[in-house]
């Protein structure tokens, strides 16, 4: 349903953490021009967990009215109640966003079983296409293959971002899963490789900056021409890696700031960039090709 580069894109700020709104439009404006294939609204870049309800829907909301239909939106709408998760997906639905991405409810650490009946009561409440996400890194929660294999006979629930890097993990999906949903990187180190495996596309951090590159090597890897596939991501590496020196989205809004795209903010208990990563994060810029 959905392929490519899809940015998981940050949420901008004033320096007093209010919603800065026309940043965001021109934020969904700068990556329609660059070749994005989708835009992600509120995930874990879009710092969902310290926006309201209220907050969480408008930036939904201006995400999709900005984009006009020029490109899909895809809006984070997970959460570790399943009561909020469908609440939040509702509202999705309302602003007319083309899917929802719903990540394994967090800190709860439920069974295999409870991941499944919580998204199946997600699905049944809201007909929208679903999208599940899987980061145990930061969830503390591993939706398992064969609990994904489960969910995949869902009719509304259509891909999954699988975001622990585990390139055997994919494999296993795409075993398991065949066609019935689709399966997208959440790890832009090892993104490239998994859509060689058969993965469709990328949910990226590193497209908030380098889009155009982005949208270019995945389209390479779904065409199977893996060398020039692979030279535009050791370009990328640096961004890849270096994107992730401090908890996401701390690096990308500051890289973002740097670029003139967006102001300083980032809400608390987040704090901006170490000045020590500074020069890590440019050389990492520098070597994508970034104008500053």
């Amino acid at each position: 349903m959905f392929h490519g580069s899809m940015v998981a894109l940050v949420t901008p700020m004033h320096e007093d953490g209010s919603l800065d709104l026309p940043a965001l439009r021109r934020l969904v404006d700068f990556h329609v021009e660059n070749g994005t294939d989708a835009i992600v609204a509120v995930g874990t870049t879009g710092e969902s967990p310290t926006l309201d309800m209220d907050e969480h829907c408008e930036v939904i909301r201006v995400t999709v009215e900005q984009a006009r239909g020029r490109v899909p939106v895809i809006a984070g709408t997970g959460a570790n109640s399943t009561t909020e998760a469908i609440e939040l997906t509702r509202c999705a639905e309302k602003a007319r966003a083309d899917a929802c991405l719903l990540v394994t409810p967090y800190y709860n650490k439920p069974t295999q079983e409870g991941l499944y009946l919580h998204h199946k009561a997600i699905a049944e409440a809201v007909p929208i296409p679903q999208i599940l996400y899987n980061v145990p890194g930061r969830t503390a929660c591993d939706m398992l293959p064969e609990t994904v294999e489960r969910l995949a006979d869902i009719p509304n629930i259509v891909g999954i971002k699988e975001a622990t890097g585990n390139l055997d993990r994919a494999r296993d999906i795409l075993r398991r899963c065949g066609d019935k949903i689709d399966l997208y990187s959440g790890d832009d180190a090892t993104a490239l490789d998994c859509i060689l495996l058969g993965a469709k596309g990328d949910i990226s951090v590193t497209a908030n900056v380098a889009p155009k590159l982005m949208h270019e090597m995945c389209q390479l890897g779904q065409e199977r021409r893996e060398k020039e596939a692979r030279a535009i991501n050791d370009r990328l590496m640096g961004l890849h890696k270096n994107l992730f020196i401090e908890a996401n989205p701390i690096p990308v809004k500051w890289a973002l700031n740097e670029m003139g795209l967006i102001k300083g903010g980032i809400r608390l208990p987040l704090t901006p960039l170490s000045g020590k990563h500074h020069e890590t994060v440019r050389q990492a810029m520098r070597a994508a090709g970034i104008t500053f």
